[in-house]
C-alpha cells in the first residue's frame, strides 16, 4: 500500500488546489494571497465592481505579476505581449513528441 501526501490550497472554504508538490502549493497559496492584497487595494482606492469581478481581477493581476511589473516599469505593451507569445510558442513546442 502506498501513502501519498497531497497539499490542499483553499480560499474562503474553497479548494482552489490539490497536488502532491509542497513548492507548488506553497507558491499558489502566496498568489491567492497577493490577490487578496490586490483586491483590499483596489477596494480602498474606490475601485467598484462585483465581487466575483474583483477576485478574477486580483487573481489575474497576481498570476501576471512579472508581466505588470514590466508594464509599470515603463515596458511597452507591445513587448509585454510579445515575451508572452514566446513563451507560449516554447510551451506548444516542449509538448510536442
Amino acid at each position: 500500500m502506498a501513502i501519498t501526501v497531497q497539499y490542499v490550497v483553499t480560499h474562503k472554504e474553497v479548494e482552489k488546489l490539490v497536488t502532491t508538490d509542497k513548492k507548488a502549493a506553497d507558491q499558489y497559496d502566496k498568489m491567492l494571497d497577493t490577490a487578496d492584497n490586490l483586491a483590499g487595494f483596489m477596494a480602498a482606492m474606490g475601485v467598484k465592481m462585483e465581487d466575483t469581478q474583483m477576485e478574477e481581477l486580483s487573481i489575474l493581476l497576481a498570476k501576471n505579476k512579472d508581466k505588470v511589473n514590466k508594464l509599470l516599469k515603463g515596458t511597452s505593451l507591445d513587448s509585454v505581449l510579445e515575451d508572452s507569445s514566446a513563451e507560449v510558442v516554447k510551451l506548444k513546442a516542449g509538448n510536442e513528441n
